[in-house]
């Protein structure tokens, strides 16, 4: 360990030299490409204006809407379009590096009130997204803060619970859980494609697991929604993960170096062809403790060493003949075994179970390309297609204590691949008038296979033998009519079909702005999701060796959204943000027999599944979320959320119960200040960061033990009459992150410590019964656990 330590020394001290080695003073280039927002075509002759320290430093845009501003003195600079017939946008606070040029593509609105100059200076809002058609409850954030939040982990689904109307599942994995939704809700997109399950070790059908594959080093600003989304999205019930790749530099390579405890990574970008300005742009992390341990490292996790690596990239090629064409990619592959069979006698099992062996392997990833052409200056059409994949490979022996004996559990093999094609038109009528038709098709093959072992039959048996694919269809249209700046209206129909069931579903949202400052939002959606496919093709194996598939027929799972909000701004960088909503689920998968089992609680750590099922349970979830929010302003930010909400829902034996993620209250405060410690003419820009976190929420439901029952089975029996009646006591954790950073002409370096549960708090995991000592015991979740980021770029 000391010579690893020492290596990172030695790097870091000699690229700190090489970086004060020039003798000019620091400036770097910003540069980019203006849109039009409605349209996507460029812009040209828009003004950008970059103050910084007091000066001023400007460009203009060229007939293909890309503009540079060259040698701006590094720092937090501001920045601002202008454009006659435009609502302007001003961006305050970016940070501007000496070793990487800054790159912001921006899309302008244009203004529907015929003047003769704008003198709207309208900020550049995180609740407005990237996406146009998105009314209500929607937000857009920066890389940079998945980068900066204390307890993030350099994660943006962990970053976006901070966010209100959002909790975390457990501290284990990186679920989110909207609203008192599960998890499992969630649409992932990547590009405009669906992807799978985006993390390491998460399984088929998931939306969650303990590590990211999506590096924020590659991401560029993106949208996160919670409610009634636009009617391009479907397939999803609580919200929408919308997410880009950023371009890599047209003109310039640039290489990154990272090694914290999420892994070592590599990442270069720069110009395929500097005329065309085509890029690259590629990152490549393989686990820190998967290195550790090859090299003979022992941290105290036994067997269980988490080995992962992922690779991220993009490719794009713009022409103004053509059209632009990009690729882009993400896959990973993780593997994981918890073997009790290595571990001492008086060790315990790990995390699932003592006497037991498991071993998971997961692969996923997606490839994919999308052609955007114009036909005109008001109308463009864009076709994605994408194949993406994931397999989960788990095997469980069981053996004797003194692991004499060992004997076959279970065995999984699942793989699905999607082969999908998105195609849609985008029409600017006017600037009052946009309409934007599309669809997704997607073909979707399986192979699943797992078996149990039956002693009574003693043999392994199908849980489930399916190879087969299925199609599905999502067409939709969406109109934008805008009265005037004031008043805005997305209106739309998504409709999903499979080869058994459809269902349309209309979507509205209405915006007004009565003054700059200050907005009203109303926004209703019908959303709809198919059933696991776990679920839907379990497979029930007779005695006799004949099989059936009781489940196949289960119709898709609906929920209505109703939200209305309102936001206000402050001065100063203040923002407030209120919304209130209700949701309507029905037609939720529950048991045909009498009991609490019921969709809606589907998590990463509930493995339940009934033999048959059906579409006959209800739930709904109200609340109200409230944000107050300081954009950085001379080094400080604050995000400030509380959300309080009722999660129930009915199961086939009609009774109304708390959901498993029904906590009732959310509290987040995130905060921050940056300390500039070189001086203004110095060679290199030192600056220190201190964030931190705190969040207080309501407990964890959760089904009691049966504890005489249990101690007759001899293995944990749950009274799953009294389903998620107990709860927890509130959860609490704080996290606090400092980092320092040395900005140089040609490098920028940073070292940071980010500890997570700095107060060592117990927060109950979850129950399990020990049959050894017939009593009931609690499993914590993660206690005070420090983490350290080494990242230099040049």
């Amino acid at each position: 360990m000391k010579s690893i330590l020492s290596l990172l020394l030695s790097l870091s001290f000699s690229t700190l030299l090489l970086g004060h080695s020039a003798d000019e003073d620091i400036s770097q280039n910003i540069k980019g490409r203006v849109l039009d927002q409605q349209s996507q075509m460029p812009l040209p002759g828009v003004n950008v204006l970059v103050e910084i320290k007091g000066q001023s430093y400007g460009a203009s845009t060229d007939f293909d809407g890309y503009y540079k501003v060259e040698s701006v003195p590094t720092g937090r600079i501001n920045i601002q379009f202008s454009f006659i017939g435009y609502q302007n946008i001003t961006m305050n606070n970016i940070e501007l590096l000496g070793s990487k040029e800054l790159i912001l593509n921006v899309s302008m609105r244009e203004s529907t009130e015929t003047l003769d100059e704008i003198v709207v200076s309208a900020k550049t809002e995180k609740t407005r997204t990237q996406n146009e058609r998105v009314n209500v409850s929607g937000r857009t954030f920066s890389i940079e803060e998945s980068q900066r939040f204390a307890g993030a982990n350099n994660d943006v689904s962990r970053m976006a619970a901070n966010f209100a109307g959002v909790q975390r599942a457990n501290d284990a994995t990186n679920d989110i859980v909207i609203r008192g939704n599960s998890p499992f809700g969630l649409i992932w997109r990547l590009e405009g494609m669906d992807i799978p399950n985006p993390n390491h070790f998460g399984g088929i059908g998931a939306t969650g697991g303990p590590v990211s594959m999506l590096n924020n080093n590659v991401l560029a600003n993106s949208d996160f929604i919670t409610s009634a989304f636009p009617s391009d999205y479907g397939d999803g019930i609580s919200g929408v993960f919308d997410l880009r790749m950023r371009n890599g530099n047209y003109e310039k390579h640039e290489f990154l170096g990272q090694i914290g405890f999420n892994g070592l990574e590599f990442g270069a970008e720069g110009p395929i062809n500097k005329e065309s300005k085509s890029s690259y742009l590629i990152n490549y992390r393989y686990s820190t403790l998967g290195i550790l341990s090859a090299m003979g490292i022992d941290f105290g996790t036994g067997t269980a060493i988490p080995e992962y690596q992922d690779l991220n990239f993009k490719l794009n090629f713009p022409s103004r003949k053509l059209g632009t064409i990009q690729v882009f990619a993400l896959g990973g592959v993780s593997a994981i075994d918890f073997l009790d069979s290595e571990n001492d006698e008086d060790e315990d099992g790990g995390f699932y179970s003592d006497d037991e062996d498991l071993r998971n392997r997961v692969n996923s990833g997606v490839i994919g390309a999308s052609h955007q052409y114009f036909y005109s200056p008001k109308t463009y059409s864009k076709v994605s297609l994408a194949y993406s994949g994931i397999q989960n490979k788990t095997s469980i022996d069981t053996f004797n204590v003194d692991g004499s004996l060992s004997s076959a559990q279970y065995r999984q093999n699942f793989v699905r691949s999607n082969f999908q094609v998105n195609a849609l038109v985008n029409h600017k009528f006017n600037v009052k008038h946009v309409v934007r038709v599309g669809a997704y098709i997607t073909r979707s093959q399986y192979d699943l296979n797992d078996s149990a072992y039956r002693y009574d039959w003693d043999r392994f048996v199908n849980l489930r033998d399916l190879q087969g694919s299925t199609m599905t269809y999502q067409p939709y249209a969406n109109w934008q009519y805008r009265f005037n700046d004031e008043w805005e209206m997305n209106s739309g129909i998504h409709t999903v079909i499979t080869e058994k069931h459809y269902s349309i579903e209309p979507r509205w949202g209405m915006s007004y702005r009565p003054t700059a400052k200050s907005s009203f939002n109303i926004g209703y959606g019908l959303h709809s999701q198919q059933a696991n496919e776990l679920l839907l093709y379990r497979e029930e194996v007779l005695q006799d060796g004949s099989s059936l598939r009781p489940n196949e027929n289960l119709d898709l799972v609906k929920s209505h959204h109703f939200v209305l909000g309102y936001q206000q701004n402050l001065g100063g960088n203040w923002n407030f943000k209120a919304e209130t909503y209700y949701q309507h689920i029905y037609d939720a998968i529950v048991s045909v027999l009498p009991n609490s089992y019921s969709s809606v609680n589907s998590g990463s750590f509930d493995f339940r599944i009934p033999d048959t099922a059906q579409n006959a349970g209800l739930a709904y979830n109200y609340g109200l979320d409230l944000t107050l929010e300081k954009f950085m302003d001379r080094g400080f930010y604050m995000l400030n959320t509380i959300s309080i909400f009722e999660s129930k829902y009915r199961g086939n034996d009609q009774v109304w119960r708390n959901t498993a993620f029904n906590g009732n209250f959310v509290w987040n405060l995130v905060g921050g200040k940056e300390f500039v410690l070189s001086k203004p003419q110095a060679k290199s820009r030192q600056t220190l960061t201190v964030d931190a976190k705190v969040t207080l929420a309501g407990g964890q439901r959760y089904t009691p033990i049966d504890l005489a029952a249990s101690i007759a089975d001899g293995e944990a029996v749950y009274d799953n009459n009294r389903a998620f009646e107990e709860q927890y006591d509130p959860y609490f954790r704080a996290d606090i992150r400092i980092g320092y950073k040395i900005a140089g002409s040609r490098f920028t370096q940073e070292w940071a410590i980010d500890v997570q549960n700095v107060t060592n708090q117990d927060n109950p995991f979850g129950q399990d019964f020990n049959a050894a000592t017939g009593t009931i015991e609690t499993t914590n979740q993660l206690g005070l656990f420090p983490m350290f980021l080494y990242r230099i770029s040049f």
